[in-house]
């Protein structure tokens, strides 16, 4: 954790209470805080800032002298398609997309999602692992996560209006390669009548693991989704995730 991140009711005037077991567990073993410490802390939705440590139990973090005024970091212009995963892998896409900044997530069937996935435990947790995204990207404004279990419907009724300014699929035999991709866009906009376009896409598709098949493709390309591969090597979903959404990060 790189912030104690707090629900608005934690909070009062300018005081507030850690009552969470992991968060008072990371305060006392990893950060081996003490009173009088200060803590960097986050209210969920609001600013970031710090705070004194008051008073310590085992079940309670008392703080005082809160001080949020910071506002959070500004959310990626994006949105991630993403093929439902395997359930241990997606509390680690969920943390690391909600660390990046990912605006909007959207899980979606696809051939290659096994139908016990959407009944998996996992998919309960889904505020618990975007807190601790949060709080590693010291950010206080999750995304928005919606569930799509039906692959055609979506793509065809919903795609288009999530689209603001272009979208692209990861697909390992692409036959651009993404930093093709981003070279065409650069040339683009620089003979654009709008120079303040965007190079990088505003919606990404990420296939699980074994990507999408050639329909899913096609389906997604009918959109205007624009393949693209991330060079001769073909990478797990969470290396691909990550090696994507890095670029928005340079």
């Amino acid at each position: 954790m790189n912030c104690i991140l707090l629900p608005a009711a934690s909070f009062m005037h300018d005081t507030a209470q850690i009552k969470a077991l992991a968060q008072i567990n990371h305060v006392n073993q990893v950060l081996t805080a003490k009173v009088g410490d200060t803590l960097k802390i986050a209210q969920l939705g609001g600013h970031l800032g710090t705070a004194i440590i008051e008073d310590m139990t085992p079940e309670c973090i008392q703080l005082r002298e809160v001080k949020l005024t910071i506002p959070p970091p500004p959310k990626l212009d994006l949105t991630v398609v993403l093929a439902l995963p395997r359930p241990k892998v997606l509390r680690r896409l969920i943390m690391d997309m909600t660390a990046l900044g990912v605006r909007d997530i959207l899980l979606i069937n696809s051939y290659r999602t096994q139908k016990s996935y959407w009944q998996s435990p996992m998919l309960e947790r889904l505020d618990e692992f975007v807190l601790e995204g949060l709080q590693q990207g010291v950010d206080t404004i999750a995304p928005r996560i919606h569930l799509k279990k039906r692959f055609k419907p979506f793509v065809e009724d919903e795609m288009a209006h999530l689209v603001t300014n272009r979208a692209i699929v990861a697909h390992p035999y692409g036959a651009q390669s993404f930093a093709q991709y981003l070279q065409k866009q650069h040339l683009q906009k620089q003979y654009s009548q709008k120079p303040s376009a965007l190079a990088l896409p505003s919606l990404v598709c990420i296939g699980a693991e074994g990507g999408w098949i050639e329909y899913e493709i096609e389906m997604l390309a009918a959109q205007g989704c624009e393949a693209v591969n991330m060079g001769l090597r073909i990478l797990r979903t969470e290396a691909a995730v990550n090696a994507i959404l890095g670029q928005w990060l340079v």
